[in-house]
């Protein structure tokens, strides 16, 4: 019996780690993070079967928090981009399934009168089904709740650590030997189901808010684009109409420099006219419409408010990524841009704007700062007032949405935002 609890610690040793690998949500690389867990699950397998075999199972089955939970834990906060109870939300939340999957496979084990080839059975049909459910539906939906959630972890973690205390230290038998505790352990486990199934709810909600609340912002940038394109267009047309009315009285002062034989006066006033007709052309920055309309929008209110803008944009037609998300990233990153020059007197203020789409979609947008940038875990920049940097985080989430890089930085007097697709 002892060979079978320590091949299930063993088991549950790899398969938590797995687990807590799917609930994370890294500093690393996904690459760099799964080779960390597999390492460290390796490592306290090794020393599970040594200290079975130097001491007793039994020593490991009381020992295993502290061998197992509290390295891993350690391992999950070095990782993890989160902090405080959003930390430890992630790590309780893979506990819990684990434990699911190993009372399942006991009960199932306890009723077929201790049969080892029923428990590994159960628990092979259980663990990639479980680990599916996870990775194609929970874990998404709570990676997108841990960055739209503020509120409510404590009292989640709360639940879910007295859930786990009772587990471990007020019931310690093993389910599937012990008869109390295979009836009390699984129905602790089955109400932790229900209670999670009430979070489920809870972060779709959050889901549907926060899509909801990108189609308004998206509505809202389309609307306002389109209408200051629609009113740069009406103010050239304008122009234009002035400028044909006045064309009568332009020829008539040609045709009199000619007559007179005045050609260089006149070829001097036809450029004249040429020059301002060309002022009146709208300028294109762009092909992709609504990227040009975006691009049209914060420039022209850029040189309103006296600010220099140098922009090199070159973008086809076949974008890599939405063209409307890519309107909202550029939109909350010239907001930003403009925001922090007028801060600065008017000779300073200035964005440099550089966009490219080959080989790979980057861009980068740079403006002069005063004061100091203080960065956070994420390398977001941290706002200096209360409600702002909702335009950074909104740019964060499209990165990893997308799998880009992107990197904020502050030095020599500019602060710059560089992404790469």
């Amino acid at each position: 019996m002892s060979d079978l609890i320590l091949a299930d610690l063993l088991y549950m040793t790899g398969l938590g780690l797995t687990m807590v690998f799917l609930f994370l949500k890294s500093r690393l690389s996904r690459r760099k993070t799964a080779l960390i867990f597999a390492g460290t699950a390796l490592s306290l397998m090794a020393l599970e079967v040594i200290l079975t075999y130097t001491f007793s199972v039994d020593l490991v089955v009381r020992l295993y928090s502290l061998i197992v939970y509290l390295p891993s834990f350690l391992v999950a906060t070095l990782l993890s981009r989160y902090r405080g109870w959003r930390l430890l939300y992630q790590f309780l939340s893979a506990v819990l399934f684990c434990f699911v999957v190993q009372h399942i496979g006991g009960v199932v084990f306890y009723a077929s009168n201790q049969r080892a080839w029923v428990l590994w059975l159960t628990i092979l049909i259980l663990t990639p089904s479980m680990l599916w459910l996870l990775y194609k539906h929970l874990c998404p939906l709570v990676l997108q709740a841990l960055d739209e959630l503020q509120r409510g972890w404590a009292v989640i973690c709360i639940w879910l650590l007295a859930y786990g205390l009772i587990v471990l230290f007020v019931f310690p038998g093993y389910v599937g030997i012990d008869t109390v505790t295979t009836f009390v352990k699984p129905m602790f486990s089955l109400l932790m189901v229900g209670f999670y199934c009430v979070l489920i709810l809870l972060f779709t909600s959050v889901k549907r808010e926060s899509e909801a609340r990108y189609q308004t912002q998206l509505t809202e940038l389309s609307l306002s684009s389109l209408q200051s394109r629609m009113e740069a267009i009406q103010t050239v047309e304008e122009a234009i109409r002035i400028e044909r009315h006045d064309l009568r009285h332009r020829f008539r002062a040609i045709a009199e420099l000619v007559t007179q034989g005045k050609t260089q006066e006149a070829l001097a006033f036809l450029g004249v006219v040429q020059s301002q007709m060309e002022e009146r052309k709208p300028v294109h920055w762009c092909r992709p419409p609504v990227l040009d309309a975006v691009f049209s929008t914060y420039f022209t209110q850029a040189q309103r408010k006296d600010i220099q803008v140098q922009a090199h944009i070159a973008l086809t037609d076949q974008l890599p990524v939405s063209e409307a998300e890519l309107a909202i990233v550029f939109s909350n990153a010239l907001e930003n841009a403009i925001h922090a020059c007028m801060r600065l007197p008017e000779e300073q203020r200035e964005i440099r704007c550089k966009v490219i789409s080959h080989p790979n979609l980057m861009f980068e947008f740079s403006n002069p700062y005063t004061g100091v940038v203080q960065f956070d875990e994420d390398g977001l920049p941290i706002p200096s007032r209360q409600g702002h940097g909702i335009g950074s985080h909104s740019i964060a989430m499209f990165c990893r949405k997308h799998g880009a890089s992107y990197q904020y930085s502050a030095g020599d007097g500019a602060f710059t935002l560089r992404v790469i697709l």
